[in-house]
């Protein structure tokens, strides 16, 4: 359903590049024409404006919409002009909120239906049974057609599964942030066949700002370098391969707003590291042998 690499679209915007209408066109253009047709967005993104910018394409060429998959998030209420009734950053995940949040996402994206729905953080005072209430009620309606969460442990996205059923976790992993592999998360996306989503797959790009004091980095990036003069290929490819190897089947979210980067990100899926390559990337990671 979904493409083996996602574009996120976070940084088109008004947090990022700044795309205006024709850019926003040609980048959703190269990415299908390169075979990442799922887009990842957020209400929040742009200060609340990304998801319109991204709309006004599909308001042009509604067959474009025909071509692709959206997910997006709710959840999070920030400060901003756009939304100048926030007094606080804060989160909400009632019902009466993610109702009106994908109305208006419907509305931004020129779409009537969006591909999956994300909460986007915990909410401390989250209500699985109000959360359950709104998603059955569009999933009925025929406005979104799967759920999921992101940043949400193991025991949070329990919860909400003894209500309503979990398609997908959007999680931080990456070889700079090792958590989900051994906090029980990836292996409840492999018991309930949860998709695992990845952001900032390459570490927000920090592994590749190495400064003379940063050991982890230089291990890491000596590694990926050394396995993509092997493969004929770039470091960046085969960090992304390093992911998409575990058997969870990781679906990396590139935050990139460069057609080359999402081109070459592509080539990671035609990449299977061989069990000691993960295993070399894993100890550059970790600074040590496994137990």
């Amino acid at each position: 359903m979904y493409s083996k690499i996602i574009a996120g679209t976070m940084k088109w915007g008004a947090w990022g590049a700044r795309f205006d209408t024709a850019t926003y066109e040609q980048m959703i253009k190269d990415c299908i024409e390169a075979g990442v047709t799922t887009f990842d967005h957020a209400d929040i993104y742009g200060d609340y404006t990304t998801e319109e910018e991204f709309g006004k394409v599909l308001q042009q060429e509604p067959s474009l919409r025909r071509q692709m998959q959206i997910i997006t998030k709710c959840g999070i209420q920030m400060v901003s002009a756009n939304r100048p009734h926030h007094k606080i950053k804060s989160y909400n995940s009632s019902y009466e909120h993610i109702i009106e949040s994908v109305e208006t996402s419907l509305k931004n994206l020129a779409t009537d239906y969006i591909d999956c729905l994300l909460i986007h953080r915990p909410d401390p005072l989250f209500n699985a049974d109000e959360v359950a209430k709104a998603f059955e009620q569009l999933k009925q309606q025929g406005k979104v057609l799967q759920f999921g969460v992101s940043n949400f442990r193991k025991w949070q996205v329990d919860l909400l599964r003894s209500r309503f059923p979990v398609a997908v976790n959007q999680i931080e992993c990456s070889l700079l942030h090792l958590d989900p592999f051994g906090d029980g998360t990836l292996d409840q996306c492999q018991q309930h066949n949860i998709i695992p989503m990845a952001w900032s797959p390459m570490g927000a790009g920090n592994l590749f700002n190495t400064t003379d004091d940063d050991e982890r980095n230089k291990r890491i990036i000596a590694v990926a370098n050394m396995l993509a003069e092997n493969y004929a290929t770039k470091a960046d490819v085969i960090l992304l391969s390093w992911l998409m190897t575990h058997p969870a089947n990781i679906l990396p979210v590139l935050g990139t707003s460069k057609t080359e980067r999402i081109r070459a990100a592509v080539s990671a899926t035609q990449l299977k590291l061989e069990r000691e390559e993960w295993f070399m990337l894993w100890r550059a990671s970790t600074g040590k042998e496994v137990a």
